[in-house]
């Protein structure tokens, strides 16, 4: 096996096209064809499936995909690691957020590192915390934001702010409680609750905080973007238990309220998370620093609302 049978297959896959992906690659398609097949033969198993409206992953394909992606990355990081300078730090960087923290994070982020470090490709995923998992322990992306459940031992990780879980509905809604600062919980959950999945970060605190009252979850409706999610708040669908900072526009713009949850504080612990096994590199490094940096700034500033900042070693 080759690293250029992994970037053919990669390519194809992503072009949805042998000819497609021969003209991106620069080499003739037999020749591609050849080198997919001797790939097939090694690992005794079909890859792709071609018909004519094009070419897709096949089941062990996409499992292959997963694997050749996060061994390219770091192939490239090892490159990138010798060739670059510690006072100089280039290159791409991988980052994973959470959608519902993307919000308050991405933009200001992005900022900084084209102003601090030029020299930077700063590439950003939002994804839901369980494929953050499976991608940063791959290797397809270097750090990421991640939940703090208890569960992250497997990761070196740095914690980063508490942040409060509010009840938030639409303004004047069905479900709002005009007139009070704080909702108690037992209130909140008669509400249809808008939720994500328990793949979701905020969805296992929410549940295990509702059992360990004696109470259960009866009318969830679950959503897991968080663009839908606000759509259906607007709705007055439902209500919802989440940090504002993925609907701080709308509250901020009176289209929404946020209340506290009454004797209760929910709230869900972030970490900036590295594999143990897989080194930074500078650039990698540098970007690791700067995320704790910028979140500091916008818990300070009280750009990034109802956060607390937690200790770090």
């Amino acid at each position: 096996m080759e690293l250029r049978q992994l970037r053919y297959f990669v390519a194809i896959v992503d072009h949805g096209s042998l000819s497609r992906a021969a003209r991106a690659l620069h080499i003739a398609q037999p020749a591609l064809t050849q080198q997919i097949r001797q790939l097939e033969d090694e690992l005794a198993a079909q890859l792709l499936h071609r018909s004519a409206q094009g070419v897709i992953a096949t089941d062990a394909g996409k499992v292959f995909y997963e694997h050749a992606l996060a061994i390219l990355k770091q192939v490239q990081d090892a490159k990138q690691a010798v060739g670059q300078s510690a006072d100089k730090p280039s290159g791409t960087v991988a980052l994973g957020i959470p959608q519902s923290v993307s919000n308050a994070l991405a933009l200001p982020l992005l900022n900084a590192v084209r102003s601090t470090y030029p020299e930077i490709t700063l590439q950003l995923t939002e994804e839901l915390t369980g494929n953050l998992i499976t991608q940063l322990k791959s290797g397809r992306i270097n750090l990421a934001v991640l939940f703090d459940d208890g569960q992250l031992s497997s990761f070196a990780a740095t914690p980063m702010i508490e942040e409060e879980m509010m009840y938030i509905t639409r303004a004047k809604s069905q479900y709002g409680v005009a007139g009070r600062k704080s909702v108690p919980l037992a209130r909140a959950i008669q509400a249809p609750l808008i939720l994500p999945g328990l793949a979701h970060g905020v969805r296992p605190r929410i549940e295990n905080l509702v059992r360990s009252q004696g109470m259960s979850l009866d009318n969830v409706i679950e959503i897991n973007s968080v663009a839908i999610l606000k759509s259906a708040i607007l709705a007055d669908i439902g209500a919802t238990i989440l940090p504002v900072a993925p609907l701080l526009a709308d509250i901020e713009r009176g289209e929404m309220v946020a209340h506290r949850i009454a004797g209760e504080r929910i709230s869900r612990t972030l970490a900036l998370c590295a594999s143990r096994n897989i080194p930074l590199t500078t650039a990698a490094a540098a970007v690791e620093q700067l995320v704790l940096d910028v979140t500091d700034e916008l818990c300070r500033s009280g750009r990034w609302g109802h956060t607390e900042l937690l200790e770090r070693e």
